[in-house]
């Protein structure tokens, strides 16, 4: 369920509906309206209401007694992604990467505690751990997550350590927060993280920051592999500049798409938009 707030503004309904959406996952794309309740947390009278409102809306479909998300509800999350432009801009670079690595690269923004992907390219390989657009994972195990953490400023880096992942995975490893402390400076300093089967064994990776036109670490990409295969020599000295040159490539892109002029369309009976 979702997180409660605790202010005077916090609209419960709101939250209950959320709660339904995020009851269907990829492991359970159609769920009875009993195995809705139970998910998100609702006696069955409410759980009802709320998937015919859904229906109606056109983010739900019945069908021979149970329910599924629509394709409408991609529009909840593309509009972020959408007038972000980052996805469109990233992604001809992502896949000169993979063409150039052989390798899956993703791109991830920090949400609470967890990474989330937003982008992916991905190369027929097998992994630990299946990875798509929405996947969460903490993020002081990923390569990524530590980019994504070391940009933070300390009062926001200890705000999103002390809270909980809500990915539903069980990380390999568990860091100290001296260790996490210690891993942070060296990425700063160095500019990129290697994460090495901390989050599952057998995935191995690299990650970078993404930039906007201010300079500000926006995103993270990655390259992954696995260990068995390629070594950290490998993944440092051949992946890593691939994957660097990408980077400042859509850095450099967003910047240039952030500054573009902004024209507005002339209102009606302007002179300035007749012939």
């Amino acid at each position: 369920m979702a997180q409660r707030g605790e202010g005077p503004d916090f609209i419960e309904a709101l939250a209950r509906g959320l709660d339904v959406i995020t009851a269907f996952h990829a492991d359970n794309p159609r769920l009875s309206l009993t195995e809705v309740a139970a998910a998100a947390g609702l006696a069955r009278p409410t759980a009802r209401r709320f998937l015919l409102t859904l229906e109606e809306l056109g983010y739900v479909r019945a069908e021979a007694g149970s329910y599924e998300l629509t394709p409408r509800v991609l529009e909840l999350g593309m509009a972020y992604i959408g007038a972000l432009s980052l996805w469109d801009i990233a992604r001809p670079h992502m896949r000169d990467l993979v063409a150039a690595t052989g390798e899956s690269t993703s791109m991830a923004q920090l949400d609470g505690s967890d990474i989330v992907y937003m982008a992916r390219v991905a190369v027929p390989k097998i992994i630990a751990l299946r990875v798509q657009i929405g996947t969460r994972f903490p993020a002081q195990v990923t390569s990524q997550g530590k980019v994504l953490l070391a940009a933070l400023d300390p009062d926001n880096l200890d705000a999103v350590l002390a809270l909980p992942s809500r990915s539903g995975v069980q990380p390999r490893v568990r860091h100290t927060r001296t260790a996490i402390d210690t891993t942070l400076r060296e990425v700063r300093a160095r500019g990129w993280a290697l994460a090495d089967d901390e989050l599952a064994p057998g995935i191995r990776s690299v990650a970078v920051p993404i930039r906007d036109g201010h300079g500000v670490v926006r995103a993270a990409m990655n390259v992954t592999v696995n260990s068995v295969e390629t070594s950290v020599k490998t993944l440092v000295e051949q992946h890593l500049p691939y994957l660097i040159k990408a980077a400042s490539a859509i850095s450099a892109d967003w910047a240039r798409w952030q500054s573009r002029p902004q024209v507005e369309s002339p209102a009606a009976g302007d002179p300035a938009g007749q012939a």
